[in-house]
This record gives C-alpha cells, structure tokens and sequence, in this order.
C-alpha cells in the first residue's frame, strides 16, 4: 500500500510540474472586484480626444528597431524610441543580461511623433508639438537607483478648450510560446483592497487604481500614479500580445493653461530587499507561486536560504546546509518510517500465509490483515508522512529558486546556475532522451533511490518482494525523468535528502 502512495505521489508531482510548466496561470480576482465597463475603458472614441489616446494598432510609419536611442547607466540600458517617447527594451548588466522587452512602454499616444528634445546623466525628455498643443515626456533616471520619474505635461496651445482622457500604457507583453518568459508574466496591481495577480493573457479591468505592475522571471516594472486616480486595463490586441496600461481621469483643459501627471516607476529586479527599501507596500509584486501557503513557505526558505549563504557565501552550500536543517527537523517522522518499513518486512511473511490461506475470502484476508498490524503496532502509511510534509516544501523552493534572482547565475561545482538545469555536458546537437545535455545530478540522485529500494526490500519475502523488486526500478527511473530538466538547486536539495536517508537505511539495516 505505501508502494502505491508513493507511486501516486510521483504521478501526482509530474503532473502538477508539467501544468506548472505549460497551463496558463489563472485570473487570480475576486468576485467583489469592481470591473468597470469595457466600452468605457477602452473604446470610447466619441469622448475622447486624440491628444493622447494610443490607437490599437502601430503606425507604419514607426520603425521600432532603426529609430532608438539608447540610454545608458551601470546597471542598466534603457532602449527609447524618441518618434514615440516610449522605451523598447531594457537590458540588466548584472553579469548575466537579462532583457525587459516592454516594446511600447510608457506611451501615450501612437500617433503622435514626438522628437528628442533634451538628454542628461540622469534624464531625457521628449516633445510633441502641433498648432493646437503642446506635449512634454520627461524621464528622470538617476544613476544607480531603479527608481525613474516620469512627468508628463500638456498645454493647450488652442483658443477652444481640449478634452482629455489621458493614457498611459505600461508596456505590450508578447505571450508567445516561443518567447521563454511567457510563462512567468503576469501582471500586478493594488486598488483600495488587496494586491491580486492577474494574468496578462486575458482582458480584464478594475477601478481607482493605487499602482500598477508587469514581472517576468526576474524583473518587474512597477507604476504608481501621483495624486489622481486611475484605472487598469489589460486587453488582448492579439492572440499572442497583451497591452497592459492605465487611464487618468477626463480633464477639460482651457486654452493657454496646462495640467501635468507624474508617475513614479521602479525598472529592476525582484528582490525584496531592494523593492522594501524604496517602497514596503511595492513588495508585494513578488509572489511563489499561485497558493499563498506555497507562497509564505517560498518566502520563509529563501529567508533560510540567505541566512545561511551569509554564513558560507556559496548559494549551493546553502542549499545543502537547508537540505540537512529539514532532514533533521523531520527526523524523528524519518525514523518512524523507516522502522514502519522494517516492521512491514518483518510480517511480510505472515501476511503471504495468510492470503494464502484466506484467498477465497477477501474481506476477511483484510480483517486479519489490519488485526495482524494492530497487534503489532504497526500503520501501513506511517512511513508516508515525511514524504508527504516534504511535497509543499518541494513546491514552495521549485517556485523560490526558479524565481529569485540572487540564485540566478550560481555556480556550485561544475554547476553554472543553480536556478537552472546543471548541464555538465552539453551537446551541439539533440540526442534520444537527454536532449542536447546530460545533467549529472538527477543521474545521482536516481542512482542514490535505486540503492536505498535495494537496502530496503533486502529482507522481503514473497509477493512483496516481487512487488518491491518492481518498484525499486520503477520509482529510481521515474523521478530521474521528473528531475531532469528541474532546477540544479532543487535537485541538489533532494539529492542531499535522500544520501542523508541511504545513510540512515543502512544504520537501520545493520540494527538486528
């Protein structure tokens, strides 16, 4: 019966992987979310003027890869478009560079050509001017600081008054399966309740807005408006991109008089200690995962996880010194289990006498079954609840070291980044089964499972024996299939829970 469990435990893990890996995540919102019309948000073209009102479509006219300005700093390069003052990219120079395509983000209107107007260390600004108005974008990025300004003023240059309903939109994301970051955008926003995830692939809106935000695997952008209220949309311009933006509130602006708005963004990485810093609130933009107790343990172990690396200085020693601080906080639920199995083995063969003689009558071949545990103090599942309070930590640290940037580009032995697969060999072509290279460590750890199953059906007799000579090929195989492309870090956690267990099993074994 454990056998199966454990079975069942496996099958159940490649699945949620493999939805965690390919499904969609879902719309994470409340039914008390107040949604505002669709026609009001986004089309409303007869109330609204073409001041700075962004069309769906891009003009032809605008070429997003020849016409750029470059804006660089040492963190970071900022990509603009200056016909649209909107930035295309962002690149992160942190050793291992890491692009934040936002394609259009930060525009206000698509058909305006906006023309450079002015570039310092820390600011560029952008202007649009026509007989009836005058527009000013101005980014003020500060050297080393993730945090930029952008204050956004227009003039009525008209004698007639102008309508507004201003625009921001935040960024297009491109949803595509052949984009690799698809998989990890959502967007982020807080109204006057709670911060909620959305995903950025279906249309959604919601009022009175406080801030807004996009994240891919490492990186965010984060939106809060300064002094006016706001509205978030996200709607599909195609089946492979998603707009992402905000709506300011209508303004009719006389002639001869201007209005601003100021918006205060952080570009950078998802890393709580730099976003609590700048701003507490902001934080909650980084989330483990789409269960808030997978979330909170993701949390709690990348707390472990630092302190530790504060100690050693290495992110994989960390890691194994994580592995031994949970093998031994379940320790005394191992040794019950591995007990419970050895007491299993030592009945194995009354139970094979008994179904032998009972196995005309089934109902009372269990009756005698579970009379034959409970004489001895034995639970079939006893040795089932460490592996069972291990799955949420698996979850929430899968999760944590997919998605943390201080792990991203760790080296641990031949391991080059512990947040990816170890990659011992690479291959300049694919070959069956191991694609186009060969991970040392989840080989390990199937090796490590195959010899423990051995040590641990050692003194099994009969059908069990025959069942558990099974298993003990069945389960080393499958797991090496499930941890094959996960995580080096992850891998690594597991590979030094299950030495820490062999070593255990065979102290066991030695005991008469």
């Amino acid at each position: 019966m454990e056998k199966r469990l454990v079975l069942a435990i496996a099958l159940s893990l490649l699945v949620l992987l493999s939805w965690s890996a390919l499904a969609p995540k879902p719309q994470l919102v409340d039914n008390n979310v107040v949604i505002a019309n669709k026609s009001q948000l986004v089309t409303s073209p007869q109330k609204i003027s073409s001041v700075v009102m962004p069309s769906v479509a891009m003009p032809p006219s605008v070429d997003f890869v020849k016409e750029t300005v470059k804006f660089t700093q040492d963190s970071r390069e900022i990509t603009f478009n200056p016909v649209m003052a909107a930035i295309v990219d962002v690149v992160f120079k942190d050793g291992l560079e890491h692009h934040l395509p936002l394609k259009i983000g930060f525009l206000t209107d698509s058909n305006l050509s906006f023309k450079q107007q002015s570039v310092t260390k820390d600011s560029i600004s952008f202007i649009y001017e026509d007989q009836n108005k005058r527009i000013i974008k101005k980014f003020i990025i500060p050297n080393n600081s993730y945090v930029i300004d952008l204050e956004i003023q227009i003039q009525n240059l008209s004698l007639s008054p102008l309508l507004l309903n201003p625009q921001l939109v935040l960024g297009r994301l491109d949803l595509s399966v052949k984009n690799t970051q698809s998989r990890y955008q959502d967007v982020f926003l807080v109204n006057q309740e709670k911060p909620r995830h959305v995903s950025a692939g279906k249309d959604f809106s919601s009022l009175d807005i406080k801030f807004i935000g996009l994240r891919d695997q490492y990186f965010c952008t984060i939106v809060e408006p300064v002094n006016m209220v706001t509205s978030a949309y996200i709607k599909k311009i195609t089946p492979q991109e998603s707009e992402v933006g905000l709506f300011m509130s209508e303004t009719n602006l006389k002639p001869g008089t201007q209005i601003g708005h100021s918006f205060r963004i952080y570009l950078g990485p998802q890393d709580l200690k730099i976003i609590d810093n700048i701003k507490p609130e902001w934080t909650s933009i980084i989330r483990y995962g789409s269960f808030d107790f997978i979330d909170f343990i993701a949390q709690l172990l990348l707390q472990l996880l630092g302190f530790f690396y504060s100690l050693v200085h290495n992110w994989g020693l960390a890691i194994i010194i994580l592995s031994i601080a949970v093998y031994f906080i379940l320790f005394p639920l191992s040794i019950k289990q591995m007990r419970s199995m050895k007491e299993m083995q030592i009945l194995q063969p009354k139970i094979e006498a008994l179904r032998k003689e009972l196995k005309d009558n089934p109902q009372k071949l269990n009756k005698e079954i579970m009379e034959l545990y409970k004489e001895h103090k034995v639970n079939p599942l006893g040795g089932c609840l460490p592996l069972l309070l291990q799955m949420p930590i698996f979850f929430a640290l899968y999760q944590a070291l997919i998605r943390s940037v201080a792990l991203r580009g760790a080296h641990f032995l031949w391991i080059k980044d512990l947040s990816s697969p170890d990659k011992a060999v690479v291959f300049k072509n694919s070959i069956p089964f191991l694609g186009n290279q060969v991970n040392i460590l989840p080989i390990l750890m199937a090796i490590g499972m195959f010899v423990q199953q051995k040590i641990s059906m050692a003194k099994a007799t009969g059908e069990a024996a025959q069942q558990q000579q099974m298993m003990s090929i069945i389960m080393p195989i499958m797991f090496g299939v499930i941890f094959y492309q996960m995580p080096s870090g992850l891998v690594l956690y597991w590979f030094v829970n299950s030495v820490l267990m062999l070593t255990y099993q065979f102290r066991i074994n030695s005991q008469k």
